[in-house]
């Protein structure tokens, strides 16, 4: 429901825009992970026009694109984001701990606060000459991989999650096969640039590794794109893989200062609109609108998706088992060489 203040607002942009003057544009700044360039570029735009329609009022829409734990470190430094569309739950969680994001900031929208979802899956190369299939294949002494350092992406920690949870079920749960997994995956790791760009650039563009790990999104969009069509990189979906949630948030501290809390509830409230849950699709993520699931049921491959919390606990807890300094992925990623 719009605050006082801000009907207040709007009805003057009215009485402005009705006697020929231009109302101040508004200006909305969005942070999110670093291989959504494609899809804000398609998503911006319409809720601009989107915004103009309802309100009367222009509305600029600035984004920053990182890794989500870079991004989630400059806003508590001082970035001014009033939104965060992240892949990573711990990150926004970062956030919530150091008060520039409600605690309770999942269920502020549906389904966790994740409009869309999407997996860990391959990119490999034409005809798939190491014959990768699976998990188990990544970790071969013949295969390298590519996938960025899960220090500082999200991307990268469902990465790692991914490998962890898929060792966890074939080890029936024994920590030191589990770990033994995944020190061999992060052993034969070939790149590990700072964010998920960085490793399409190191796989498609500069030739290294066998394999390339990331959003699922990202592989098809690659596969299919002008870019690197020519150079037949094939999609490999494993047949388990981890579910990775695309959460999203206000940034209260900074809406609050600058006044746009209404605008920024209302940017996130509308990636979960039918029409813009279909354009996600059209950059190949998985969505939770029952019309466009069931009008894109033939377009993703069938994949058993495993939630990270059911296996190994709250984000908090993997968050501190595993990712904060000297947790288990340090203590691996030490052990690689």
């Amino acid at each position: 429901m719009w605050k006082k203040s801000g009907m207040v607002v709007l009805a003057l942009a009215g009485v402005l825009a009705g006697a020929g003057s231009v109302s101040a544009q508004t200006t909305l700044l969005n942070a999110s992970f670093d291989v959504a360039r494609e899809t804000f570029a398609a998503v911006n735009p319409k809720f601009v026009a989107y915004w103009q329609q309802k309100t009367g009022q222009a509305v600029k829409i600035d984004q920053s694109f990182a890794g989500t734990s870079r991004q989630a470190q400059d806003i508590y430094q001082g970035k001014q984001a009033d939104t965060v569309t992240f892949n990573q739950v711990t990150d926004i969680d970062f956030l919530a701990e150091r008060g520039l994001v409600n605690k309770d900031w999942r269920k502020a929208f549906p389904n966790d606060s994740s409009p869309y979802h999407s997996t860990i899956a391959f990119l490999v190369r034409a005809g798939n000459p190491k014959n990768i299939k699976d998990w188990s294949d990544l970790v071969r002494d013949d295969v390298k991989v590519v996938f960025p350092n899960p220090k500082t992406s999200g991307n990268a920690r469902y990465t790692y999650l991914g490998a962890w949870l898929y060792a966890h079920e074939k080890f029936n749960g024994n920590d030191e096969q589990v770990r033994g997994f995944v020190r061999k995956l992060l052993h034969n790791v070939a790149s590990f640039p700072t964010g998920g760009r960085g490793a399409t650039v190191a796989f498609a563009q500069n030739g290294q590794g066998d394999v390339l790990l990331t959003f699922e999104s990202e592989v098809i969009n690659i596969a299919n794109g002008e870019d690197f069509k020519a150079q037949g990189f094939e999609v490999v979906v494993p047949p388990v893989s981890v579910l990775a949630e695309f959460p999203v948030a206000v940034v209260d501290r900074v809406v609050d200062a600058k006044g746009t809390r209404d605008l920024a509830r209302e940017y996130l409230a509308f990636q979960y609109t039918t029409d813009i849950q279909r354009l996600l699709t059209t950059f190949n993520y998985r969505v939770n609108d029952p019309v466009v699931v069931k009008e894109t049921a033939s377009q993703f491959a069938k994949v058993r998706l495993i939630n990270p919390v059911d296996v190994l606990g709250s984000w908090s807890s993997i968050q501190d088992t595993h990712f904060k300094a000297n947790g288990v992925l340090d203590v691996l990623l030490s052990q690689r060489d």
